[in-house]
């Protein structure tokens, strides 16, 4: 009875929604449509305009009202729910003065067929997994003769008579975008000239092969290059003389970068490709990233690829693969059943790309073969045997030294094809060494191919000749011939105990920087196609004409050089990294004036005004970097009693969210109102200047701002004679302050009382240096034991020591110790509490924010890091639980994927260091504890219970890896990030050793939260308070669904000249998550759907013309390319289409 009456009142109240809003929209439809202006002149389409607006608006209240309904359906859905599942379930509010959001209550509708693929994948068994491998090799490395790091080849004499052996000798050129000289350097002194004779020899000699990577080089040259050297290397290509391969814009690094950031290179170096030369390629070829990840396999395969190579894998991994001779294998993805993730991979055995260790397994013969290093030049061999010219006396004896080899290096393979490169670091720079490798080789070739009995067939080839002969020589195996892999190539070491794990952190001021540019490319990409559309659509030549499209450009390209293994890894020279750092500083200032520019077109009510204002003169961000080496302070906004000023805030992810907005005003006395006009709940805290002083002049201003997807929200700031905002109280520990100002200031000698903080969700205590100690989480009411602590690694007193990118510590990390107790403040609000640390080189906060849904659930941590007065030192944040994970822990790899990791004690400390992206977590029955991160760095699990994260690094010597220095340029470095801990449910902890694992849905958006904030921007102009100038904009009808992100929507290039399309490249992923964990009162907006999201259901403010399936990179279309009406996408794809709105 009593559930039949609260349906009866609910569909009641249901009824007077509908008719309400229906009432509401025929209000708005009547009144709120965007005026023309009065004068005619200025608006040409006048009338019809008003019209075609009159329609969209009409539209959009249609879809909002489809909307309305399935919202109320599912509310009614989650009320019979909660009315099954009894009263047991509500918390009530946890915590008085939390800053409400209307969605507090909202529970994630998970679909539950999207909880299936999480629960089933990892069932394949694939033939090599690579954390068995890792169980089987003893790591012992033995001394192996020749090969040093592997063991004796033999061979029969007739094992070729039935099929001879077929060597493909590819020369190549490895050209680092920045190392010891910057980008610009290495092409004016080393590239250029590769080029210029490249077109020379390849012309003369069609015999001779050349393959090419890195298309930053490419497009340099090509600017400054005669229509006919162009027409030269179109005809070189054509004929398969020349071969691009991969075909990105560097050959980026695969351990520090974000999947965005690689897939963005990528669409940038094959845009470039499809423009200038017409060609696609199709093999990859990554010889020197230092470790090498499935993401980039993924990524290949997406983009059209099935065939790639890889150098610098473990030594000892390559030892185990040649003893089983599975060098080459199917590399799949971990979570792939299937086998639509397959691509096939060759790693070459030994340990350089360079001629010594390329020709087989004795590198002081395969020198010999190096015919730059012949005595008189500017090289030599290490071994002490220099090569010797051919010629008809030597040719038999060379011929047959460098055929044994070949043959003792393909008995290392599964087929009678050899690949065999032919190249190293800036080779091929002078017409010499084209020549003396061209004619030294053509004659070891015709002695070879002459002598029947040798069962050789020899010639220069590119890497895909080599990919089509092994592919046709395993047609004739009725049985797969190579094996399936699953896993990864991390952490690397090329030899001793010499593991590259110090690059995962080395530089972390400009990983940081990496981020920010990330997130703010993707935003300027989304708001510029969407105005650019506007613009057409009214015509608005002013925004048509503008260089924005050439300095995005400029901005990708300039993030996409970052991706070099040399440039985003800290791995360069201190000169070098200020040119990377300077170019990312310049396109960020470019992409905020985009940003600023776009949205200011696309918030104002009328069109037209736009002509009236420059984006400089209206919008600027909330907050400005100075300088490429110096952090972003925040801008102050000058209140005055007459005049309101606005700020325009952006969300640029695909989900509406309640977010947390700061910003720095004149006065304390502020009211900050709604676009519709509704007071909204303020905290007013102090700016300090330093740790004790607080500023007269500024004061900061924290508000829960609610923003649509992808959407634009415009709230307007008043100043007040008094205020009801709330002021920030502060307790001040082990120290005092000169002056407090406006607040509420409280002095105490020690924190023998514990300090604590908390919030709806979450209660915290800390220690008397206000470090974290103990966490009570309230759904539960529980306790739990996670504390914060600091650390030191040294560096070994042997002879190799730490540097750019080995870790060689001097044992375990030894606590970071403070001569005194810091200062600490706490900071208490009604919209954040914080404590924050003041030690001798960090400033630690950690911070609740006491708001309903995502932001709530996690603590924010940050630290301002500044280690420039240390010697040998790498300072780690390490947190400690009662968590039992054993020696299992997850890492994320190019924030696409997790990897499960073991800390193994048959290895040193440096090789249990693993790279995280944007996230690492442990686990157990009951508990999961996720470090979530706004930057890359090295983190481990030493111990059970544990997470360490680096911070930064400084060392005063080279580790001699060529480098030729130390790190010691380093920064003031801010780090953010955010610990989630989630209760586990239905756990089988034999699950815990499948080599898959996922984050919860949570975990992704807090995830996506922290990589992508809402950007504030401040209206500089001063607007009438009468004026409604301005309007929010919400391009999406909704939210999409909860486990697909937008990875980008990217404007093309024009067919012809440097301008844009019509067309953008929408790029799509869909997460697998977890289901394990309560998803209860997340407050998110958003539900899941299988993957699928009908096309005319997403845009509210346009229509989609067309939308076409593409390959990842924008290379390939499908054979049955058509318009779709409904995207699908399974678990963990990434898909691209080609889409045209108007």
């Amino acid at each position: 009875m009593k559930l039949s009456r609260q349906f009866t009142v609910f569909g009641s109240a249901i009824f007077c929604v509908v008719i309400f809003s229906l009432y509401l929209m025929l209000d708005r439809g009547h009144l709120d449509y965007p005026r023309g202006p009065r004068r005619e002149g200025s608006f040409p389409q006048g009338q019809l305009s008003i019209l075609q607006e009159k329609i969209d608006h009409l539209e959009r209240l249609l879809a909002e009202n489809n909307e309305i309904i399935s919202n109320i359906r599912d509310s009614v859905i989650n009320l019979s729910e909660s009315v099954e599942d009894g009263p047991k379930g509500s918390q009530g509010n946890a915590s008085q003065g939390v800053a409400h959001t209307r969605s507090s209550q909202l529970t994630l509708q998970a679909d539950p067929k999207d909880c299936l693929f999480a629960s089933q994948s990892g069932s394949q068994h694939p033939d090599v997994q690579m954390l068995d491998v890792y169980d089987l090799i003893p790591f012992d490395n033995p001394d192996g003769g020749v090969w040093k790091q592997g063991f004796d080849i033999n061979y029969e004499a007739d094992e070729w008579d039935s099929e001879p052996l077929q060597v493909f000798v590819v020369p190549h050129s490895h050209n680092d975008a920045g190392w010891l000289k910057t980008f610009n350097d290495y092409f004016k002194d080393k590239t250029q000239y590769i080029f210029n004779n490249m077109v020379l020899k390849l012309k003369e000699d069609s015999s001779m092969k050349f393959m090419w990577s890195e298309i930053s080089f490419l497009s340099k040259w090509w600017d400054i290059i005669d229509i006919p050297k162009k027409e030269t290397v179109k005809s070189l290509l054509q004929s398969g003389q020349l071969e691009i391969v991969t075909g990105g814009w560097v050959m980026p690094d695969e351990a520090t970068p974000h999947y965005f950031a690689l897939i963005d290179q990528l669409i940038e170096g094959h845009q470039w490709l499809e423009k200038h030369l017409g060609v696609k390629p199709r093999s990859g070829w990554s010889i020197d990233p230092f470790g090498h990840s499935p993401t980039m396999a993924y990524l290949l395969n997406r983009a059209g690829f099935s065939h790639m190579l890889i150098q610098r894998v473990h030594y000892s991994v390559k030892k185990h693969f040649s003893l089983h001779k599975t060098l080459e294998f199917f590399w799949r993805q971990n979570w792939d059943w299937g086998s639509d993730t397959d691509i096939l991979c060759h790693m070459m055995p030994f340990y350089s790309y360079d001629i010594p260790h390329t020709c087989g397994p004795d590198p002081k013969i395969c020198c010999q073969f190096d015919f730059k290093r012949l005595i008189g030049g500017r090289f030599s061999c290490p071994w002490g045997v220099p090569p010797e010219a051919v010629s008809p006396g030597n040719v038999q004896n060379r011929a047959q030294m460098l055929l044994d080899q070949y043959r003792k290096k393909s008995k290392l393979f599964r087929t009678k094809v050899l690949l065999a490169p032919l190249g190293d670091d800036f080779r091929f720079s002078e017409y010499t060494e084209w020549d003396l490798q061209c004619k030294n080789y053509e004659q070891l070739f015709n002695y070879l191919n002459s002598q029947p009995h040798l069962k050789v067939k020899i010639q220069f080839g590119t890497l895909s000749d080599y990919f089509d002969a092994l592919d046709k020589a395993t047609e004739k195996n009725d049985q797969p011939l190579f094996p399936v892999l699953s896993g990864d190539f991390f952490t690397y070491s090329d030899r001793d105990d010499h593991y590259w794990s110090g690059y995962f952190t080395s530089r972390p001021f400009y990983k940081r920087m990496d981020r920010i540019m990330e997130s703010r490319l993707r935003a300027a990409e989304i708001l510029y196609y969407f105005a650019l559309k506007q613009a057409q659509k009214y015509k608005i030549s002013q925004f048509l004409s503008s260089p924005h499209y050439t300095t995005l450009t400029e901005a990708r390209r300039n993030l996409g050089l970052f991706q070099h293994h040399d440039a985003i890894t800290g791995t360069s020279k201190d000169w070098v990294v200020v040119d990377y750092g300077t170019r990312i500083f310049q396109s960020l200032k470019f992409l905020d004036s985009i940003i600023g520019d776009a949205a200011l077109l696309l918030i104002l009510k009328d069109k037209n005004n736009y002509q009236s204002y420059s984006s400089e003169s209206f919008l600027e961000m909330a907050m400005k970097q100075s300088s490429q080496d110096s952090l972003p302070k925040k801008n102050v906004i000058q209140l005055s009693a007459k005049e309101p000023r606005y700020i325009v805030v952006y969300n640029p992810l695909e989900q509406e969210r309640n977010s947390v907005i700061s910003i720095c005003v004149s006065s304390p006395t502020v009211q900050v109102l709604s676009d519709s006009g509704k007071p909204v709940e303020v905290q007013v805290s102090a700016v300090w200047s330093d740790a004790r002083t607080i500023s007269q002049t500024a004061y900061e201003i924290s508000f829960l701002a609610h923003t649509l997807p992808l959407g634009l929200k415009v709230y307007k700031i008043l100043q007040l004679e008094s205020s009801s905002s709330q002021l920030a109280n502060y307790v001040l520990y082990n120290d005092g302050i000169a002056e407090k100002g406006v607040f509420h200031m409280e002095s105490m000698t020690d924190a023998t009382d514990g300090m604590a903080i908390e919030n709806p969700f979450i209660a915290l205590w800390f220690d008397g240096s206000g470090l974290m100690e103990k966490m009570r989480a309230k759904e539960d009411g529980k306790h739990h034991e996670i504390k914060v602590q600091f650390s030191w690694y040294g560096t070994t007193n042997k002879r190799d020591k730490s540097g750019a990118y080995l870790f060689l510590p001097d044992g375990q990390a030894q606590p970071y110790v403070s001569l005194k107790p810091p200062f600490v403040r706490v900071t208490r609000g009604r919209i954040y509490s914080e404590v924050t640390s003041f030690f001798e080189h960090v400033i630690h906060t950690v911070r609740l924010y006491n708001v309903q849904g995502i932001e709530g659930q996690s603590v924010e941590v940050s630290n301002v890091v500044d280690i420039r007065n240390v010697h040998n030192r790498e300072i780690v944040m390490r947190i400690s639980s009662k968590i039992s994970n054993q020696n299992r822990f997850y890492t994320d790899l190019n924030g696409y994927q997790i990897q499960p990791r073991r800390t193994m004690s048959k290895l040193p400390i440096q090789a249990n260091v693993y790279p995280m992206t944007t996230m690492t977590y442990i686990q157990d029955a009951a508990h999961r504890l996720t470090l979530l991160s706004a930057q890359s760095s090295g983190v481990s699990s030493m111990t059970s219970g544990q997470i360490e994260v680096f911070l930064d690094r400084r060392l005063m010597q080279d580790d001699n890896r060529g480098l030729g220095q130390g790190v010691h340029d380093n920064k003031i470095t801010a780090s953010l990030f955010r610990i989630l801990l989630e209760k586990r449910s239905g756990v089988n902890m034999e699950e815990d050793k499948s080599p898959v694992s996922y984050p919860s849905l949570l975990s992704h958006m807090t995830s996506s939260f922290l990589n992508h904030p809402v950007l504030p921007m401040i209206v500089k102009v001063k607007i009438p308070p009468t004026s409604v100038l301005l309007n929010e904009f919400p391009p999406l009808l909704s939210s999409l669904p909860c486990d697909i992100h937008l990875v980008n929507l990217r404007t093309i290039q024009s067919k012809v000249g440097s301008g844009y399309s019509d067309e953008a490249a929408l790029i799509l992923h869909r997460k697998g998550f977890d289901c394990q964990f309560s998803s209860r009162g997340m407050g998110l907006h958003c539900s899941t759907s299988q993957g699928k999201m009908p096309v005319q259901k997403l845009f509210g403010k346009f229509a989609v013309e067309s939308l076409i399936p593409s390959s990842l990179s924008l290379m390939h279309s499908p054979p049955d390319a058509q318009n779709i009406s409904e995207i699908s996408l399974s678990p963990m794809e990434i898909s691209t289409f080609r889409i045209r709105l108007r």
